[in-house]
């Protein structure tokens, strides 16, 4: 072959993977329509094969193209990581870097970092992605982020993790169900499915439940919340309680409620928060001095 495809055909092909859709993968990419479209076809004429099956109103990846969209990714994610070891060289602290989080941390934890980060670090950039644990880490093996902060353990089979704290969980409750009970809680003392919690592909939920020893699922209501703020909006109608981590209510969660806090059953329930990064990456320290930043503020 003497001709390669380039980053940038490479990267439509993985844009219009990940979106679904033409339009949407040109806007991704900062181009018009057409110009991913010649690229793809380009693409096609380049490698000999067809990689998308169209017709006028939808398309579909053929096996080939499967194919080159998974070595694809493989080959840009080997590009920013090249381009990572360059960046390194100008100094730890300097450059982007794409960092992920979770939703039952995000909006509690990274306001925070971010104005940390600036006043330490002025030449680092932080570039955010707020999603699922399972999203999350999708996106860093395909070389989408450079590095997650989430809460752990969590399944990270072939990544390195590096854990920064732990984060202690507690029951809230509205203060008049609060005044027939003792802290800790029992349980025992709570209505069947009155503990509200978030949907199972939230990790605060299984976090929660094993960290705080709630083994009886009668006690917990088929309803299940999408935010915490959701689950704080049920309690303080006094339909029930729900676990929430202490890093919420110290950014103010339960603020002007009429909700009050107490200690759940058994020993000291917590989850760990940490970092996790793949093997390859090659700006370590930087995760490393991000890290320090985050456990100064748990």
């Amino acid at each position: 072959m003497s001709r390669w495809p380039s980053l940038k055909q490479l990267t439509y092909l993985v844009a219009l993977d990940e979106h679904q859709n033409f339009n949407r993968a040109a806007k991704a990419c900062f181009v018009s329509q057409s110009t991913l479209s010649t690229g793809l076809q380009n693409l096609e004429s380049l490698l000999g094969g067809e990689l998308i099956e169209r017709d006028h109103k939808a398309f579909v990846m053929t096996p080939l193209g499967r194919q080159v969209v998974a070595r694809a990714r493989e080959l840009l994610a080997q590009t920013r990581e090249l381009m990572e070891l360059v960046e390194g060289q100008k100094g730890a602290m300097k450059g982007a870097i794409r960092l992920g989080c979770i939703p039952t941390i995000a909006p509690f934890l990274l306001s925070g970092l971010v104005q940390s980060c600036r006043g330490r670090y002025p030449e680092l950039q932080l570039l955010l992605r707020e999603d699922t644990t399972a999203q999350l880490l999708a996106l860093l093996r395909a070389g989408e982020l450079d590095l997650l902060l989430l809460a752990l353990p969590t399944e990270t089979e072939g990544l390195h993790t590096r854990i920064l704290g732990q984060d202690p969980f507690v029951l809230v409750m509205h203060q008049e169900q609060a005044r027939h009970l003792s802290s800790p809680v029992n349980y025992i003392d709570l209505p069947d499915q009155s503990i509200f919690l978030l949907e199972q592909e939230h990790c605060l939920t299984e976090h929660a439940v094993s960290a705080c020893k709630l083994t009886d699922r009668r006690k917990v209501n088929p309803f299940a919340a999408t935010s915490l703020h959701t689950l704080v909006q049920m309690v303080g109608a006094g339909l029930g309680t729900t676990f929430l981590p202490q890093m919420a209510i110290d950014a103010g969660i339960l603020d002007n409620t009429d909700i009050i806090a107490m200690a759940p059953q058994g020993d000291k329930a917590y989850r760990d928060i940490g970092l996790v990064w793949r093997p390859t990456a090659t700006r370590v320290e930087t995760f490393y001095r991000l890290g320090d930043l985050v456990t100064e503020l748990l």
